[in-house]
């Protein structure tokens, strides 16, 4: 007979022990250049889109952005003939284009197992922590629940 090696438990009760503070966001007139460079420069693969009133309107990820990449890469010329083959086109995008136009959020006291049922339901890396004016305060990705396995 085999042994099994120890069963891995979360280390924290609740969302607010799980999560990353001060999660970056960009407003939703960001240029996709704009949001590829900060969130490379910053290390996050998502980021939340806020209004002018500071709302979370959408979400982008990393995903997102190589995806609009490629197609921008793959059109070289505007749908109306406008530019010239061969002439660099100018990426007029905005993050508020190509964003997921919702943001899953849970409250800080959240329990640490709701959390961790809401990313398997919903088939998310991410989930935003806000508090109770619905101001973003957080977030929680795969590796903050693999930094609380033990």
């Amino acid at each position: 007979m085999g042994t099994f090696p120890p069963r891995l438990t979360l280390r924290a009760d609740t969302a607010a022990e799980l999560m990353s503070e001060n999660p970056i966001s960009l407003p939703e007139h960001a240029s996709v250049s704009d949001a590829i460079a900060l969130m490379a420069r910053r290390g996050f693969s998502v980021a939340p889109v806020i209004d002018a009133a500071g709302r979370p309107v959408g979400v982008v990820s990393v995903s997102d952005l190589i995806i609009h990449e490629r197609e921008f890469d793959l059109f070289p010329r505007a749908p109306s003939g406008e530019q010239a083959i061969g002439e660099p086109r100018q990426d007029r995008a905005t993050v508020a284009d190509i964003m997921t136009p919702a943001v899953l959020s849970v409250r800080p006291t959240a329990l640490a197992g709701e959390v961790v049922r809401i990313m398997n339901s919903y088939r998310v890396h991410h989930v935003f922590v806000a508090d109770e004016t619905g101001t973003l305060i957080g977030v929680i990705g795969t590796s903050d629940l693999v930094r609380k396995l033990g």
